[in-house]
Order: structure tokens, then C-alpha cells, then sequence
């Protein structure tokens, strides 16, 4: 009998911990970073018994700059983490990253974490979003990714005190469908796609500027290049600016149409085609000009005053 009691314990233990392996999340931040869930009660519209979180990279992926990146499939359980400047003691300006991945997975590491690394580096705090995915937008195909980021940018302002950000000067960056749901949020802020959760729901969730990185879906192939008839910057659209290659395979009309629509809108934008690149470089150097978008856009920061003059 106590040889079954031990062997039953040992079951119960092992499967504990296979339970426990199954929910822990695929991808996590390194240690010392603030990580809150987006949704205390669990994201609106979720159906039950979703798969695991999972990174689908495969051996045979392509490489960036002669290195693998992550691509975190299956998120339902979405977060936000803080990325601060070292030292920080004043208010900083806040940027807010949407990892691309075409609303199927996320660069987790190409279009997050590393780009919070340069954002700190310009003593800009970084929180990096891990919004739903797959089949997750574009927006209104889903609305699931867009109520991320409205719930993103109104905690981002709830906490600014705590993390010492400067809730006038809160931006977003996104690449690709990121980049498309920066454009979203930036042209849908004035109402919430979800049921107020708490105070942060309260607070705008209108970013105070944005970067647009070799974006997609922001110009209708099916339509000769017409605009997204879903995307209508007004003149309350922060000021953007936009990056991508000539020879992206996923249209630079995405750049220059949402420019066009921006420039009729009368917001500050700032545009920048170049001859090659193609899609999805994230910040990593390599010999061609776009890599070096990210010095460009650390000046356009001073520009718009959201940086100190230099």
C-alpha cells in the first residue's frame, strides 16, 4: 500500500509538471524586467483551450544579418514588459514595440527586444508588446490585436509614474503587421474595442507619435494600391515616420500611400524610400543604406522634440 501511495504521488508530481512545462510561456523576458498580463480576467473574446504557446522557427528559416531570430507562434495570453534606460531617475519618453509577423507569429527577438536594446540606448524606456496571435488582425478582419494595443497604451499611462515615463511623450513602433497596427492605433484611439476593465481603460490610448517600419496592409493590392479604406488618419494622427525598400515584396505603396493619406490629413510625417532592403531587417546591420534607419529616426526624435535638442 505505501509502495502504490508513493508511485501514485510520483504520477501526480510528473504530471504537475508537465501541466506546469505546457502553460509556461514559450518565450519570457530576461530577469529584472517589469512583465504584466494585458488582461488581469483574461483577454475579451478568447475561446477556451487554446494551444500552447510555441517558437516555430525551424532550422531552415531564413537568417537576418547571418542570425536566427524567434518566431513565437500561438500567444493568448498577451503581455507587456518594461524595457528602462539604466540610471534612469526622470521621466522618459516611452516607446511601445509591435513585433511584426503578418498577425501569424511575432519576431519576438528582431522586432522586440532588440529594438528595445537601441531605444535604450537613446534613453528611451521600451515596452514590448506581446499581443495575440495567429489570425489576430489586420484590423476589422479581427479586432483582437488592436484591443492589445488600445489596453497596451492606456496601462503604459496608468503606470507612468511608477516607471518613470513621461505620459505626454508615449510613441509606437511597429514592422510589418506591427507596423500596420501602429497605423491602426494611431487612426483608432477616439473609442475602446472592448468593455472598460479598469482605470487604465480610462486613460487615451492615442500614441503621441509613431514609427512605420516597411509596413504591410496599409494599401490594397486587390485595389490598384487604393488606401486601406480602414485606415483615416484625421489631423489628430501623431506625427509618423515611415521606413521601407523600394523592392520590398510586400509594396512600398504601404509607405508611400499612408504618407500621401498623412500629408492630405496635414500630420507631420516623414518618409524614407530606399533602393533595396526588402522585408523584415529589424535593426540589423548589414551593407545596405535601410539598416541605417535607426539613426535617422533618433534624429527625427529631436525633430518632433520628443528628445532634447542636441
Amino acid at each position: 500500500m505505501k509502495r502504490f501511495a508513493l508511485i501514485l504521488c510520483g504520477v501526480i508530481a510528473a504530471a504537475s509538471s508537465v501541466c506546469s512545462d505546457a502553460q509556461k510561456p514559450a518565450w519570457q523576458p530576461a530577469p529584472g524586467h517589469i512583465t504584466l498580463p494585458l488582461w488581469p480576467n483574461g483577454a475579451p473574446g478568447a475561446p477556451a483551450n487554446l494551444p500552447a504557446e510555441v517558437d516555430t522557427t525551424k532550422p531552415t528559416d531564413n537568417l537576418i544579418a547571418g542570425r536566427p531570430l524567434v518566431r513565437l507562434g500561438n500567444v493568448s495570453n498577451p503581455t507587456l514588459t518594461v524595457y528602462a534606460p539604466k540610471g534612469t531617475t526622470t521621466s522618459r519618453p516611452a516607446v511601445v514595440v509591435f513585433p511584426g509577423g503578418g498577425y501569424q507569429i511575432l519576431a519576438i527577438d528582431l522586432e522586440g527586444r532588440e529594438v528595445c536594446d537601441w531605444l535604450n540606448s537613446i534613453e528611451v524606456t521600451c515596452v514590448l508588446v506581446k499581443y495575440r496571435v495567429p489570425n489576430t488582425g489586420p484590423y476589422p478582419k479581427s479586432a483582437a490585436a488592436l484591443q492589445d494595443a488600445q489596453r497596451a497604451l492606456g496601462l503604459v499611462r496608468q503606470h507612468a509614474g511608477e516607471w518613470q515615463i513621461d505620459p505626454n511623450r508615449v510613441g509606437v513602433l511597429g514592422f510589418s503587421a506591427g507596423a500596420h497596427l501602429a497605423a491602426a492605433l494611431s487612426t483608432h484611439f477616439d473609442k475602446r474595442l472592448y468593455d472598460a476593465v479598469d482605470a487604465a481603460d480610462q486613460l487615451s490610448c492615442r500614441p503621441d507619435f509613431a514609427f512605420i517600419i516597411y509596413p504591410g496592409y496599409l494599401a490594397n493590392e486587390a485595389q490598384h494600391m487604393a488606401p486601406n479604406a480602414d485606415i483615416n488618419p484625421t489631423d489628430k494622427t501623431p506625427p509618423s515616420f515611415i521606413v521601407q525598400a523600394e523592392n520590398d515584396p510586400v509594396h512600398v505603396e504601404n509607405a508611400t500611400v499612408y504618407f500621401l493619406q498623412l500629408k492630405a490629413a496635414k500630420v507631420p510625417a516623414e518618409l524614407h524610400i530606399y533602393a533595396e532592403g526588402g522585408h523584415g531587417y529589424g535593426l540589423r546591420r548589414t551593407a545596405l543604406p535601410v539598416t541605417t534607419w535607426p539613426d535617422t529616426a533618433r534624429i527625427w526624435l529631436h525633430t518632433i522634440k520628443v528628445l532634447p535638442e542636441n
